[in-house]
């Protein structure tokens, strides 16, 4: 059985949802995810778009963001129903109480980048409307983090992304570490 059979065994078709901050990886490391378990990737603000066909950036102006937030808990529910997929979601699905039923359907993975990293990676991004018109982007990101850090850490598993490491060196390093957040199998006791 080769590696990717293995785990995707050990994890018996359960999904894996991907939270977490806004450039944190999420989109890239979960189609690495799919590719190494044999599964399919669905990002959950993909859905979103094709669905209302607009950008999250359009919705958040026209609708405005519990409006999104709505969009974004009926996304997630149809996606549970489904097994066998890796689900990058949006960096704020962790906002709404009932999505935490809907994730609770499978394995749920916390990329946790540092406030550094994430600047970086989102400083020439003009696409995330939660960042749009405000003055410092540091400070921004330092406050909707702190703000989401309580919600994250309830994960399965949480993973610190750093810049040294490809999507799919994480992607192969999640894996690594997903037995040891499983629950053993029960079994029934001998008569």
């Amino acid at each position: 059985m080769n590696k990717s059979n293995r785990q995707s065994s050990v994890l018996k078709g359960v999904n894996l949802y991907l939270i977490g901050m806004m450039g944190t990886g999420k989109t890239t490391v979960g189609r690495a995810l799919a590719n190494k378990l044999g599964y399919r990737f669905v990002d959950t603000d993909e859905i979103i778009t094709q669905v209302t066909q607009q950008s999250i950036s359009q919705v958040f102006a026209t609708s405005g963001e519990a409006a999104f937030r709505q969009i974004e808990t009926q996304v997630l529910a149809k996606v549970c129903a489904y097994t066998h997929l890796a689900i990058a979601t949006g960096g704020g699905i962790v906002l709404q109480r009932e999505n935490w039923s809907y994730l609770h359907h499978g394995l749920i993975v916390w990329l946790d980048a540092p406030t550094e990293l994430l600047y970086t990676r989102l400083s020439a991004d003009e696409t995330r409307p939660l960042l749009q018109g405000t003055g410092d982007l540091r400070s921004q990101l330092e406050t909707i983090l702190q703000q989401r850090q309580p919600l994250y850490s309830q994960a399965d598993l949480r993973v610190i992304v750093t810049s040294e490491e490809t999507p799919e060196q994480l992607a192969t390093r999640i894996l690594q570490e997903i037995p040891q957040v499983l629950k053993p199998p029960r079994t029934m006791p001998q008569p």
